[in-house]
């Protein structure tokens, strides 16, 4: 594979695709390890949309650590990184019978 298939080949991240990762890990469907793999190989291999870069980036970068004890990602940082994507956050709790 040349350098051109390569850069064809790339994940394009944006905004709603990190939305949509934070989404799954906070319905429990993505582990934390998982999103951290995914925080780590975005930040390696894949291309940023350029319109929306400054906003993705540092939600990405901090997503690569958060299995790190120090810059663990708390539910609160999920719903301000959720906010700055351009997301509402809505809670549903309902009793196990």
């Amino acid at each position: 594979m040349d350098a051109r298939q390569r850069r064809e080949n790339k994940m394009i991240v944006t905004a709603d695709s990190v939305a949509q990762n934070l989404t799954e890990y906070l319905h429990r469907r993505m582990s934390l390890a998982d999103i951290v793999a995914w925080a780590e190989n975005a930040m390696m291999d894949a291309d940023f949309d350029e319109r929306e870069v400054e906003i993705i980036t540092p939600i990405i970068a901090r997503l690569g650590l958060a299995d790190v004890k120090e810059f663990g990602v708390t539910w609160d940082d999920c719903y301000s990184f959720l906010g700055q994507l351009g997301y509402q956050v809505n809670v549903v709790v309902s009793k196990v019978a």
